[in-house]
């Protein structure tokens, strides 16, 4: 069966990367374990704060790989205690989070049961860039040039054509 692609059209060259990080948003989990906030800090600063209860500094660990932030919890269960009643859920998660281009983590940190995260969007400078349009050389259409830089035993032909958009199509 084909794929039908939302960026197949031609008017959209280039956005492969942004269907690939589709893809990968539509396969991340959907659990609702660790509840998670994303809060703006301001114009150009976020921050995700996941709910952790249980978790200390050696459980938790957090990576960046592709554009994908990854926070992964692993406790490991108190052999010593004696539960008659365990409510605050400690089992393993791993929680992915699919960055833009241009973000990057600026600090992360545990306190009072909240694994905090802060992202920083720095501000992109402002591109122009103004491309010369060229006059095409003046050959005739369908003339058949030899490539002086083969050696004589194998020469190459190639038809050498204008067009008014680009310079030498070959």
């Amino acid at each position: 069966m084909t794929r039908v692609s939302l960026f197949s059209s031609p008017f959209f060259l280039g956005f492969e990367q942004f269907e690939r990080t589709l893809d990968r948003v539509s396969k991340t989990s959907n659990e609702g374990y660790p509840p998670y906030n994303i809060e703006r800090l301001g114009e150009d600063r976020l921050r995700i704060t996941l709910a952790v209860a249980g978790f200390g500094l050696d459980d938790l660990c957090v990576q960046i790989a592709d554009n994908e932030l990854t926070v992964r919890g692993r406790s490991q269960d108190d052999k010593d205690r004696d539960y008659l009643y365990r409510g605050i859920a400690t089992r393993q998660f791993q929680r992915t989070f699919v960055l833009a281009d241009g973000i990057e983590v600026s600090g992360a940190w545990l306190d009072n049961g909240l694994l905090s995260i802060d992202l920083d969007r720095p501000v992109p400078e402002s591109r122009v860039r103004t491309i010369a349009i060229e006059r095409p050389e003046k050959t005739q259409p369908g003339a058949l040039t030899v490539d002086a830089g083969r050696s004589a035993e194998a020469p190459v032909a190639t038809a050498r054509t204008t067009d008014r958009f680009s310079k030498e199509s070959t």
